[in-house]
């Protein structure tokens, strides 16, 4: 009978220390993953022009949901000042070029997609490849194969690899289909997300007011004949701006983010469709 109770309290010690070397072996692991995230950081790089409203929406939102998941990160708000037709690709080169110095990776985000998978849609380093996380399968609107936009991950040293993006596009569309022929031809893999708990409906909440804030399609001239053109040399390289202000700027919440205004510079011989005689926007 002595021999069964000293049997049975072995097998209690046995399994409590089992137990808590099992804790902390997770917590280990836990702390190293974090560690691992902090490595890197992360440019939240938004192409903007009068979206305040959005804005204040997405910043708080954007913030707690990076916070989740342990991404070290900036806001940088790239914000069009002059009076030329709207250049989101143009936006994205220079909040690259203006952010490359203090990140390592960049992710070109819409002011009015908004994550709701926090699982699912991971913000980390890109080091096999860009991720593309407004997958055609999971976004609200666009489900074509080689759709880009919306939200795409990727290291500053792939970005540059492509030489951004093309700053041709003026007013809405096409720049992230050239984006995608870019990273085809430089033999990249495109990562998506897949297998998700939610779908096309509650994977992203999707903002836009267009009867406040109107798509610009208009095409003049050859603007869609040459929007079907890669012209891989240019890129961020030639894209060519004016800094009018950039300030550390605070939300009511106490949400950092960097504002930058910038007036962008049209060669009109090149894109002479920059402008149209109304506002667009």
């Amino acid at each position: 009978m002595f021999k069964i109770r000293v049997l049975i309290r072995l097998c209690i010690i046995y399994f409590i220390l089992f137990f808590l070397i099992s804790l902390w072996y997770l917590s280990k692991l836990e702390t190293n993953e974090t560690k691992s995230r902090l490595i890197h950081r992360l440019a939240v790089i938004v192409p903007y022009r009068n979206r305040s409203n959005e804005l204040e929406i997405f910043l708080p939102h954007m913030n707690s949901f990076l916070n989740s998941q342990s991404v070290d990160h900036i806001f940088m708000i790239v914000n069009q000042v002059d009076k030329h037709r709207f250049n989101r690709a143009a936006l994205i080169n220079i909040g690259f070029i203006e952010s490359r110095t203090f990140v390592d990776y960049i992710v070109m985000h819409d002011i009015d997609l908004l994550p709701l998978n926090h699982k699912g849609l991971p913000y980390i380093y890109p080091k096999y490849g860009p991720i593309h996380l407004a997958s055609p399968e999971y976004h609200p609107i666009y489900h074509y194969p080689s759709y880009v936009g919306g939200i795409l991950i990727i290291t500053c040293k792939d970005f540059e690899r492509v030489n951004g993006m093309s700053p041709l596009y003026w007013g809405w569309g096409r720049e992230d289909d050239n984006f995608y022929v870019r990273i085809k031809r430089t033999g990249m893999k495109i990562y998506r997300p897949s297998n998700l708990s939610t779908n096309n409906t509650n994977t992203f909440q999707h903002i836009h007011d267009n009867s406040i804030h109107k798509r610009d399609y208009a095409k003049y001239g050859k603007q869609k004949e040459e929007g079907r053109k890669i012209y891989p040399e240019l890129g961020f390289n030639t894209t060519k701006y004016e800094i009018i202000n950039k300030e550390m700027k605070k939300t009511n919440q106490g949400i950092e983010y960097i504002m930058l205004d910038v007036k962008i510079e049209c060669d009109y011989n090149l894109t002479p469709w920059c402008d149209h005689p109304t506002n667009i926007f």
